[in-house]
């Protein structure tokens, strides 16, 4: 079974939040996950749809794949690079605010 992936990386978009989407599409068609996707009202669906566009275009025309036969065999978000910006507090003080990143992978393959 062939595996084809594509990968968005350094996405402003917390790894929390986006698992939250990530596992409703996983295992599902690839129409399937992007309709899922275009209906969910979340600011990383519409990152992860972009992500899956490109994963399903890789596999038709990169390795020759029938994309009506394809679905989403994995799909994560890892952690990022974490920006640190600092907000001003009470009595001079500065408190960390940590502004988090991720990287989202989505694999698709054949079904057999």
């Amino acid at each position: 079974m062939m595996e084809v992936k594509a990968t968005a990386k350094t996405l402003r978009i917390p790894p929390r939040k986006a698992r939250l989407v990530i596992d409703l599409i996983r295992g599902k068609n690839v129409e399937e996950a992007a309709a899922i996707l275009k209906f969910t009202p979340n600011h990383a669906a519409a990152s992860i749809a972009k992500v899956l566009k490109s994963a399903v275009a890789n596999a038709t025309h990169n390795n020759g794949l029938d994309e009506s036969k394809l679905f989403v065999k994995a799909c994560f978000a890892n952690e990022g690079v974490t920006l640190k910006r600092f907000m001003p507090r009470a009595k001079g003080n500065a408190s960390a605010i940590h502004k988090r990143t991720s990287h989202i992978t989505v694999v698709v393959a054949e079904r057999v």
